[in-house]
């Protein structure tokens, strides 16, 4: 996908058409009827480019680099940064179904396994506390990345719930 978003971004510094042909990525009105798939949509929704990425959006990389006006290297470490968050919220999902696991165990006996329960629920702080740290690592790598502009931007679109962490 970064091979498709530095080729889409190149087409929207060249045109200068904010990348979509004439329509605004963030409006959710198109002549694609609402749609803002670049052809890797998959058939889902993606109107205003909102869903589940890691920052709450579903193609955080193309939403941040066009809202942010991300030059090229920009867009490269941003890649980076957001591929190592979701590592992290990844292995985050695989340590919570194993969590569930271990709860499911400590009722399903004939006694609670009050030792089994205290494991699984460690092991959901273990994981929350890495993810805290693997968010606020990010922010501040993309803090040191962006210009004063670019940061205000960024502290709107977290404020007004646009991006969600």
């Amino acid at each position: 996908m970064h091979g498709h978003m530095m080729s889409w971004w190149r087409a929207r510094q060249e045109a200068g058409t904010g990348g979509c042909g004439g329509w605004s990525c963030g409006s959710g009105e198109s002549r694609h009827g609402g749609r803002h798939g670049h052809g890797d949509s998959g058939g889902e929704d993606e109107a205003e480019g909102f869903g589940g990425g890691p920052f709450g959006v579903r193609r955080p990389l193309r939403f941040l680099a066009y809202k942010l006006e991300l030059d090229e290297k920009q867009v490269a470490e941003l890649a980076r940064i957001l591929d190592d968050l979701k590592t992290e919220r990844a292995q985050g999902e695989v340590d919570r179904r194993r969590s569930l696991s271990g709860f499911a165990d400590a009722v399903a006996g004939p006694t609670f396994d009050a030792a089994r329960a205290k494991e699984s629920a460690a092991l959901r702080v273990a994981t929350a506390e890495r993810l805290r740290d693997a968010v606020t690592g990010a922010l501040g790598r993309l803090h040191a990345l962006l210009d004063n502009d670019q940061r205000e931007r960024l502290a709107y679109l977290i404020r007004t719930g646009v991006l969600s962490l």
